[in-house]
């Protein structure tokens, strides 16, 4: 669910060790959503960036645990 803001960053892009908030999960994928969503990465959900890897995978933290997302997941979330 996108909140809209102008000052939208993905994921990829967003400071590490910072609180930020889901703005948009832009993924066509149903099942995927579904997943993510199981996980807690929902509009409006905060999470937090740990670390990158060189390759532009992210570590992130969101309701206590930690989840590793793929440079492309990582580009698909919208974060402000």
């Amino acid at each position: 669910m996108p909140l809209g803001m102008a000052n939208d960053m993905v994921l990829s892009e967003a400071p590490t060790e910072k609180i930020l908030h889901i703005a948009e999960i832009n993924i066509k994928d149903d099942a995927l959503y579904g997943r993510l969503s199981s996980l807690g990465l929902i509009g409006g959900a905060d999470v937090k960036v740990l670390s990158r890897d060189k390759k532009g995978g992210t570590i992130i933290l969101i309701k206590g645990t930690r989840l590793a997302l793929d440079k492309d997941l990582s580009r698909a979330i919208s974060v402000i």
